[in-house]
Order: C-alpha cells, then structure tokens, then sequence
C-alpha cells in the first residue's frame, strides 16, 4: 500500500477509516492487486486503458470505492441484478453501488461482485497493476503515453 493511500485513511474518521481498511483488504484479495489513490480521493486496484471506436480514450481504474462521509461509493462494473438482492441495504447508480456502512453488505456477495465486474472488464480490455504513483487528471495529459502504459 502506498503512503498515499495511508495518509488520505489518516484523514478519515475512526469508524470510515476502519471500514476503508476492510475494504482495501476485501478488494486486493479479490483482485490481486494493491490500492493506489486516484484523483477525487478514490482507491482503486487495477487500471485500463480504453479507446472507443468515437476515438474517446482514457485510463481508468479497473475497481475501487471511495470512502465518502456519508456513504461508502463502490466502483464495481456490471453488477448482476440476482447479486445486488443478495447484498443487503445498499443503492445503485451508474457505475457505483452506495453503501452507508460495510455492516449493511454481506461480504461474501460483495467479493462476488467485485470478481464478476472485473471479469467483465477483462472481457473488454487489459487489466493491469498500477504501480503507485500520484496521477494526475488524465484528460489533461497527453493520451498517447497513457496508452502505451508510459507514467511521469
């Protein structure tokens, strides 16, 4: 875990900051991969690299959650709508699921769709490890380095 990461869950409130503990746990057994912080105070485990026959491209992290003060956001692509019954007290919107505390979701569903939307993204593109280094927004960049997997 980078020093980003612990600093940023220093800054967290006792109970917010032990569920973000949980859930980094949670996410890197899930993934294999180790949390990095990105822009907007998200952590996240993998990133990709798209590009969209409009010529839209971008990085992007491949899964993570946000451990805002009121919710939890969970960053988990194609949630299948049989799991989310099966999650507990929870709401969706595009791309997140919200969760007040961890308590309200059954881990053991929530690793199930943690495993499914990362299959999902490996269906689509190449999943790989960040390696840590504070990013910057991505659209300001230039797109070509990102695309080849360069880093400042």
């Amino acid at each position: 875990m980078t020093e980003d990461v612990h600093a940023f869950l220093a800054t967290l409130d006792p109970q917010r900051r032990a569920e973000a503990y949980s859930l980094i746990g949670l996410f890197s057994d899930v993934t294999g991969y180790a949390p990095v912080l990105w822009p907007g105070k998200i952590i996240g485990f993998g990133r990709y690299a798209y590009r969209y026959e409009s010529g839209h491209a971008g990085v992007s992290l491949a899964t993570g959650f946000s451990p805002r003060k009121a919710e939890l956001s969970l960053y988990v692509n194609g949630a299948d709508p049989a799991l989310l019954e099966r999650l507990g007290k929870h709401r969706a919107g595009k791309g997140c699921l919200y969760l007040r505390r961890l308590s309200d979701a059954d881990p053991a569903v929530l690793k199930e769709l943690i495993a499914l939307g990362l299959q999902d993204l490996l269906s689509r593109w190449t999943v790989t490890a960040d390696q840590g280094c504070n990013w910057t927004n991505p659209r300001r960049r230039d797109r070509e380095n990102l695309l080849s997997g360069e880093r400042p």
